[in-house]
């Protein structure tokens, strides 16, 4: 770093958090300050001049991004990081636009602690002294291009990418992000730049150029490589002679290809949830529509036969509701959790219970061994429940007539570890690394008269990862499935 002892603010309602980040980076020579909440975070933020404030997202008075965007708005140099074990693309999203420098993912180990908090101290010294030299004024363009000064360095190390053009169309200056934003492998100073530019930023320079203001911008989106591989942002921006006079025209690049792909997730996501709901619902209505038609006769049986289609969809409907509405409230965060210390064999044992007939019908044999003196599991029990009672149930659905299950548990000094393992239809390679994606499920022989939401899997891995656990699967097709949940001791 340098001579300079960076000061950093931590705001965490977690105490044992808070103060154990607080003595890491004492250690290291880092001037600390804490705040147990928002409001105090954002009052000693505004009171003083950190160099750095690390932010948890979820506090029980303030939001994270209530306290990050009171912070930025008085302090824009200063910068910020989030913490959260539970990121989300939307917190992402608007994090990014309020100003924060990057996540920190809890739990993080003081390493990689310590690596962003360097990076982070790198920006702030970036805008700094950014600041210091905006306020310089360049009467001639070309010279930027060739003066190895302080702001060339600057340019040169943010992410998007810059370009200046002069009134004749010949590049002044540009940086490397800049060949990287439009795909180019080699650019010259002086070169004439807008018959090479995409269509989209020829246009809106030549535009300015035409105007010949200095008042206006225009942006545009270029998607530079097919198939959305690369999309970019244009800014473009008329740039003034120190007597206002009109000088040429600066681009600023951005790549949103990330942004580009969350929104056609988000669409893909609210076409896949319309899809699910629609045909169960359809069919419901035919069945309903046939039997309030007077007209028809229908027997007694085949009534019944309709009304049981009738349950049978609509409760596989009610399953992808209630499994949306698990997913949204751990997104938004807005379930109440109860930690206690929960018995581990007692999940189980219930998880097996709700599946006794299914095991009865396929007669499959329960292999258990959960030692008596293994320590309590510190989680929330609804849970807890939710994690077993999924994969028992997966173990059953997708096991094989005479097939087996059998789970394992066990301890050491970190960790408590879960296996449960069926022999089960499997899942081949490509199935396999999409199998906690939502809505994803395996399309094979087996698998089509078996009925599910998709999103079992992707809850179970959020639920996991919430109470900081980690969960992986092995798969061998037709033959079985294995997964592994570590979860770490209190």
């Amino acid at each position: 770093m340098d001579n300079h002892y960076p000061k950093i603010l931590i705001i965490d309602d977690e105490r044992g958090l808070r103060l154990g980040t607080e003595r890491l980076l004492t250690r290291k020579g880092y001037s600390v300050a804490t705040a147990e909440n928002g409001k105090n975070g954002i009052t000693k933020g505004l009171e003083q001049d950190f160099d750095l404030v690390l932010i948890d997202l979820k506090m029980p008075d303030i939001d994270g991004l209530e306290v990050l965007r009171e912070i930025k708005t008085s302090k824009p140099s200063t910068v910020c990081f989030i913490a959260t074990a539970y990121a989300s693309y939307d917190t992402a999203i608007e994090a990014t636009r309020l100003g924060a420098f990057n996540y920190i993912l809890k739990p993080f180990t003081p390493e990689e602690l310590i690596h962003q908090i360097e990076k982070g101290y790198r920006q702030r010294k970036l805008l700094l002294e950014a600041e210091t030299l905006r306020q310089e004024r360049e009467k001639n363009l070309l010279e930027i291009a060739h003066e190895k000064s302080r702001l060339n360095t600057i340019i040169e190390s943010i992410s998007s990418g810059v370009l200046l053009i002069n009134k004749d169309g010949k590049v002044v200056y540009f940086n490397r992000a800049c060949l990287n934003k439009l795909h180019f492998e080699k650019l010259d100073i002086e070169d004439y730049i807008l018959d090479k530019l995409p269509s989209e930023i020829s246009e809106l320079v030549q535009k300015l150029f035409s105007d010949g203001s200095t008042q206006k911008s225009y942006t545009t989106e270029v998607e530079v490589l097919e198939d959305g591989e690369l999309i970019i942002e244009a800014t473009c921006s008329p740039v003034p002679h120190p007597d206002g006079s009109f000088a040429g025209v600066v681009v600023v690049l951005k790549n949103i290809t990330g942004l580009k792909k969350i929104e056609q997730l988000k669409s893909q996501f609210v076409s896949m949830v319309a899809h699910e709901l629609k045909t169960p619902l359809a069919a419901v209505l035919g069945y309903l529509d046939i039997l309030v038609d007077k007209s028809i006769e229908i027997p007694q049986e085949k009534r019944i036969e309709y009304l049981s289609r009738s349950d049978i969809r609509l409760k596989g409907s009610l399953e992808l509701v209630n499994d949306l509405l698990d997913i949204s409230r751990m997104e938004m965060n807005t379930k109440q959790r109860e930690i206690a210390d929960v018995v581990l064999v007692d999940i189980v044992n219930q998880a097996l219970e709700l599946q006794e007939l299914e095991i009865r019908k396929k007669n499959i044999i329960v292999e258990k061994s959960i030692p008596i003196d293994l320590p309590s599991l510190h989680i929330d029990r609804d849970e807890a429940i939710k994690i077993i009672n999924n994969l028992v149930s997966n173990a059953v659905k997708y096991n094989k007539e005479d097939g087996k299950i059998i789970i394992n548990a066990s301890s050491d000094n970190n960790n408590i570890k879960i296996t449960i393992e069926d022999t089960g239809i499997g899942l081949n390679e490509k199935d396999l690394e999409k199998l906690f994606h939502q809505f994803f499920r395996a399309k094979n022989k087996y698998t089509r008269a078996i009925s599910g939401t998709g999103l079992g899997l992707s809850i179970v891995k959020r639920l996991v990862e919430a109470n900081h656990g980690k969960i992986n699967v092995e798969s061998v097709f037709s033959e079985g499935t294995k997964f592994t949940i570590h979860f770490p001791f209190k």
